[in-house]
This record gives C-alpha cells, structure tokens and sequence, in this order.
C-alpha cells in the first residue's frame, strides 16, 4: 500500500523510534534472536519485523489509537492490536524486574511511614539538623535529581503520559522504552 510508514524508508525510524538506523537495526537483530520472527501456525504476518517493531514505537511514542495507527502502517486495527500485543513483551528488558530484587527505594519527602528512604526532617521545636543528616539529604537530593530527570525523559513518550494500557501493557511499554533509550544512549 502506497503511503504508509514503513521501516523501508529510512526517514521514518529516528522521528518514532529515537533511534539511529543503526541502532534500529541491532534492535530488530535481537528481536529475531528472541525468535520474534519465528514461523507460526496460522497466518503469517503482514508486516516485516522492521516494520513491526517500528509500529510498537510509533504507539508507543504517540500514543495514537489502534484505529488512528492501523491506517498509517497500511494494517487493520486488529492486526496493529496483535502485533503491539506480541512485539512490544519482547521489546521489553524482561529481565529488569529480577535485576532490581530487594534494592533500597528512595522517595522524596512526602512519602513519610512507606518504608521507602525519604530525606531527614527537623522535629518540631528541634534546631538544625545534625551534621551527618545534612549530609545524608544533600546526597538524596541529588540522587533524586537523576531520577527526576528520568521522569522528565520518560514524559517525552506519549503512551506513557496519556496512559491507557492495560494489564501488562504499561509494564512492558515502560520496560521497551528503557531498553530503546538505553540502545540509544550506547549508540
């Protein structure tokens, strides 16, 4: 179909991918490598895998409705449904929720009796904070200031702004956009 987005054209990647080519390339390599071009049983898939992955970034980055991005790659909006339903579980980092296990959880302060790290406060009616207390929160805040810039960067994906995922669809978009953002930054 003429005038669809397509991995083809090289000119589509970077604007819904933030991706370089050749960082879109070693992606789509380790996606064949998790076997998501394996042959199937039943029909096989209209799109190449290129153009598969480059569909679940274009939803992922904008955000756009399966009936608004179906017509763009030239697909119904069942088949968009599906392939974001089985490409996007292998683009994410699965394995990054074993990888954090029982880490410390920092929070800042409005998080008081959760468990979580939060900087230290003066009591009521108490004077200045102790010496390795004030140490302490100085480098909470600028542990926070990394995460904080993280947010920051993952507001720049519309999914994940206007979130209307479900189930698992929000963890394994979060987990896919860290893995592109990481293959980005690696080059």
């Amino acid at each position: 179909m003429a005038g669809v987005i397509t991995a083809s054209e090289p000119s589509w990647i970077p604007p819904f991918t933030g991706l370089s080519l050749r960082t879109f390339g070693k992606l789509v390599t380790v996606l064949r490598r998790e076997g998501a071009d394996a042959v199937r049983r039943g029909r096989p898939w209209s799109l190449p895998l290129e153009d598969r992955a480059l569909l679940v970034a274009a939803y992922w980055r904008t955000n756009l409705t399966m009936r608004q991005l179906a017509p763009l790659f030239g697909v119904s909006k069942p088949a968009a449904d599906r392939i974001i339903g089985r490409v996007g579980p292998m683009l994410a980092l699965s394995s990054a929720k074993a990888a954090v296990g029982k880490a410390v959880t920092i929070a800042d302060g409005g998080c008081p009796g959760t468990g979580l790290v939060i900087p230290h406060r003066r009591e009521r009616g108490q004077g200045e904070l102790s010496d390795w207390k004030e140490e302490h929160n100085k480098s909470h805040k600028q542990v926070r200031a990394c995460v904080e810039h993280v947010f920051a960067r993952v507001k720049t994906w519309k999914i994940l702004r206007d979130c209307r995922l479900k189930g698992d669809g929000a963890h394994h978009a979060v987990l896919g956009i860290a893995r592109m953002h990481n293959l980005a930054l690696a080059g």
